[in-house]
């Protein structure tokens, strides 16, 4: 059986040894980088990772370089952000760069590797196979261009629509405010602002949600955007 091989990169040896350790004892291979150049020479040529775990500080540079470079060259890698900092900025930054979830040192092992596995599944549940994206009990029929629910039609307005897809590509993937404005914004030119985004959530709820004033699926992160989450459909 071929393992799945998961980049590490961090400079701090005690917290390397740590986590190879339950990583390897978690099923994964681990290949350790101690630096942004190590890591550079690791991805070249593109390996088969299925995750990057990226530290922040590095002796030669940062974690969000690396990651705005692997996204810049169409690299769609899982990574998750090891940071010892949970300030809204930073995780915002590592979010914004092209990051899929953050953990904040110290944290504890056990969780880190539940989380590496629920990426695992999120990232790959998002392709839509068919020309459908489905998550729990929502369609999207990209060809039709038509959304259901429980088997039954739901009408989303345009920008309902493109906002919904966004979700479902991304599910359990946090989304900023600002990726998901720019995102919005269409080839005619019009524009998004951030109260009309927080109405089209709002209306996306009240047309998906059972209890749309406690969402199940379409949740907020407080001071950072949105995400769609997965833990709650049953695929």
């Amino acid at each position: 059986m071929t393992l799945q091989k998961i980049l590490l990169l961090e400079d701090d040896i005690g917290l390397i040894d740590g986590l190879a350790y339950s990583l390897e004892k978690s099923g994964f291979e681990v290949e350790v980088a101690r630096t942004v150049k190590e890591a550079e020479r690791a991805l070249c040529p593109k390996r088969d990772f299925v995750l990057y775990l990226f530290d922040v500080t590095l002796p030669d540079g940062n974690g969000f370089w690396l990651c705005e470079k692997l996204r810049g060259a169409g690299d769609q890698t899982p990574i998750i952000f090891l940071t010892a900092s949970d300030e809204e900025t930073s995780v915002i930054r590592g979010l914004d760069c092209g990051g899929d979830d953050y953990i904040t040192k110290p944290f504890k092992l056990g969780e880190l590797c539940s989380r590496i596995r629920a990426l695992l599944r999120r990232s790959s549940g998002r392709n839509a196979e068919d020309g459908i994206l489905r998550s729990g009990e929502v369609a999207i029929n990209l060809a039709e261009g038509k959304v259901t629910l429980k088997g039954e039609s739901i009408d989303l307005t345009g920008a309902e629509y493109r906002l919904l897809c966004l979700f479902l590509k991304n599910s359990g993937r946090v989304l900023t405010r600002d990726v998901i404005l720019d995102k919005l914004w269409d080839g005619a030119g019009n524009y998004v602002d951030d109260n009309t985004l927080s109405v089209y959530v709002r209306r996306l709820r009240e047309k998906l949600e059972e209890f749309p004033s406690a969402p199940e699926y379409l949740k907020t992160v407080r001071g950072i955007g949105y995400k769609w989450d997965l833990q709650s459909n049953k695929v």
